[in-house]
């Protein structure tokens, strides 16, 4: 073929890189081409494919140290959850959640709409409320009234009133203050 007037030689193949030298006693192995590269780029946060699925940690669904209560588990899965973590201190009103996890404190002003209270094992709850049932593994300190069951755990505390239809007490939970039984 004859070259095509104004157009460029075609670039010779590349030359093969040498293979490297087997390691001696005296000499270090050479690295292969590109190796630094790929050792920097495993190191690197951008290592990972942008489009990849960041891995998250998995969040446990049920509070430490609480058994279900019979045939919530459903029910709560549905319901509008507000977790208050450990440290964290809330003080105030708190409307439209249908499910209170305490796991830190929470200094009650005013609570409408909750169906389930749960206070986890060092929550710590200070005011009054009103609710289907609730499962008191921390500390209550104010009047708790449950509409069906009230379950005080093993290391639960309710410092005040408790009102309710039914009542569970682990052995070791404790009530200190007034029990009133709701009569159905």
């Amino acid at each position: 073929m004859s070259p095509v007037p104004g157009a460029e030689p075609a670039a010779p193949p590349p030359a093969e890189a040498p293979a490297p030298k087997p390691a001696t006693a005296d000499t270090p192995p050479m690295p292969l081409p590109g190796a630094a590269l790929s050792a920097r780029f495993k190191e690197s946060p951008m290592a990972r494919s942008p489009f990849a699925p960041p891995s998250l940690p998995v969040m446990p669904t049920a509070v430490p140290g609480r058994q279900p209560l019979p045939g919530a588990q459903r029910e709560a899965d549905d319901r509008r959850t507000l977790t208050i973590g450990k440290g964290i201190t809330i003080n105030g009103t708190i409307a439209d959640a249908e499910r209170l996890v305490v796991e830190g404190t929470i200094e009650a002003g005013q609570i409408t709409g909750l169906a389930e209270l749960v206070v986890a094992p060092g929550g710590l709850f200070k005011g009054d409320v009103e609710v289907d049932e609730a499962d008191i593994a921390g500390t209550i300190d104010g009047t708790v009234t449950t509409r069906r069951l009230l379950t005080v755990r093993s290391a639960g505390q309710v410092l005040g009133t408790a009102r309710c239809k039914r009542l569970a007490v682990e052995d070791g939970g404790q009530i200190q203050g007034r029990i009133e039984m709701i009569p159905g």
